[in-house]
C-alpha cells in the first residue's frame, strides 16, 4: 500500500498501480480486502492468546478498536492541506473501517460457531446487493449505482453530512463496512481451515482451489452488481476474497509446506511491524507533501524533480520515475522496519 499510495506524482502511473477509476478493478483495488483477509486469518490466534474471561477479551477488542478509529483521525489531520476545516474534516478512511471491521469479526468468532460467522458472511452479501438495488435513493431511484447517487453514498450523507472524503461521498463509508465484513470472515475461515490437524497438503490444495472458485462467483456476480472497490460491492468481495484465499494457500505451499525459506525477510519486517509502517509511511508522506519550499513547490514535489523527473523521464518516461520515487520511498521504510526487526522491536496495540 507505501508503494501505491506515495508515486513521485499522481500525475503519472502504470495502471497496475491505480484504483480503477469506479466499475472494475486493478491489482491496487485487492490490497486493502486482501490486508482484512489477513486480518481475518489472524483474529483466532490473537484471541487464543489472550482467552481468560470474556470480559478481558472484551475489553481488548474495544480498546484496539479506538486506537486503530483514533490513529485513523489522525492520519486524516495530517493529510488534509492545511487549513483544517473542521465542518468538512472527513471522519471515516482505511484504519477506522479496519476498526470497526476487527471489532465486529472479533465480537463473531469469540462468540459464535463457524456456521453462525458463514451465515453472517453470506447475508451480509446478499443483504447487501438487495438493497443497494432494490432500496431507492430520494432523487435518483433504485438500482443507481454512480458515485453519490447509490443508497450507501445517501446514508452516509445522512449520517456524516460533509465529513466525507470526497464531499458527498467516501470510499470507506458506512454501509459498504458491511461487506468488508465479510471478507475479514473470509479470512478467519481459511486460517481456521489450515490450522485444523490432517493432511497439510491436502488442506492447502482445498483451499486453492475453494478460493478460485469464490473468485469465479465474484466474476460471474460481476454481470448484476458490478465489481466496485469505492462500493465494496458483494462481487468484489468474493473476487478480493477468493485471491486472498488462494493467495494464502500459495504462500501456506511455499513456506510451510515446501519450506522454502530465505527470501521473506523484507515481508516479515513490514509484516511484524505493518501498522507502524503504514502510519509513518503515510504521515511523512503528507508532511512532505504539505511543507512548502516555495509559494508553489513542495518538498516532495522539489525531491521528485530533482532526483528522479529530471534523470528519468526523459529517458524512460513520466510513469517510470514516479514509480522510481515510490519504490526507493518502500526501500526507506523497509530499512527502518528491517533495523526494528532485527532488533526485535515490534510496536502493536
Amino acid at each position: 500500500m507505501i508503494l501505491v499510495s506515495t508515486p513521485g506524482t499522481w500525475e503519472a502511473g502504470y495502471w497496475p498501480l491505480e484504483h480503477a477509476t469506479w466499475d472494475g478493478w486493478t491489482p491496487t483495488d485487492l490490497v486493502f480486502p486482501f490486508l482484512l483477509f489477513a486480518m481475518g486469518a489472524a483474529v483466532p490466534f490473537a484471541m487464543a492468546r489472550r482467552r481468560g474471561t470474556e470480559r478481558r477479551i472484551r475489553r481488548h477488542v474495544i480498546r484496539r478498536a479506538l486506537i486503530l478509529f483514533a490513529l485513523g483521525l489522525l492520519l486524516n489531520a495530517i493529510e488534509t492541506p492545511p487549513p483544517l476545516v473542521w465542518s468538512t474534516f472527513r471522519i471515516l478512511g482505511v484504519l477506522q473501517r479496519i476498526a470497526l471491521v476487527y471489532a465486529a469479526v472479533a465480537g463473531l468468532a469469540e462468540r459464535t460457531s463457524w456456521r453462525t460467522q458463514l451465515a453472517a458472511a453470506m447475508s451480509a452479501l446478499v443483504g447487501y446487493w438487495v438493497v443497494m438495488v432494490i432500496v431507492p435513493v430520494p432523487g435518483a431511484g433504485r438500482g443507481v449505482l454512480t458515485p453519490e447517487r447509490n443508497l450507501a453514498s445517501f446514508i452516509d450523507r445522512a449520517l456524516l453530512g460533509r465529513h466525507l472524503a470526497h464531499g458527498s461521498w467516501d470510499p470507506e463509508g458506512v454501509l459498504s463496512t458491511i461487506p468488508a465484513i465479510a471478507t475479514a470472515l473470509f479470512g478467519i475461515f481459511a486460517g481456521d481451515w489450515l490450522n485444523r490437524p490432517g493432511a497439510t497438503r491436502h488442506r492447502t490444495a482445498a483451499l486453492l482451489v475453494a478460493g478460485l472458485g469464490v473468485a469465479v462467483l465474484g466474476l460471474l456476480w460481476d454481470q448484476v452488481f458490478p465489481i466496485n472497490k469505492s462500493l465494496w460491492t458483494s462481487s468484489f468481495a468474493l473476487l478480493s476474497g477468493g485471491l486472498a484465499a488462494a493467495s494464502l494457500a500459495a504462500c501456506h505451499w511455499v513456506l510451510d509446506v515446501k519450506r522454502w525459506r530465505g527470501w521473506e525477510g523484507p515481508f516479515m519486517a513490514f509484516g511484524r511491524n505493518a501498522l507502524v509502517g503504514y502510519a509513518l509511511s503515510v504521515g511523512v508522506d503528507s508532511l512532505l507533501t504539505n511543507w512548502m519550499v516555495s509559494a508553489d513547490t513542495s518538498l516532495k514535489s522539489a525531491i521528485y524533480q530533482y532526483l528522479f523527473a529530471e534523470r528519468l523521464a526523459s529517458c524512460c518516461g513520466a510513469e517510470a520515475a514516479s514509480l522510481a520515487y515510490a519504490l526507493t520511498y518502500v526501500a526507506v521504510w523497509g530499512v527502518v522496519l528491517g533495523v526494528m526487526y532485527r532488533k526485535r522491536v515490534f510496536i502493536g496495540i
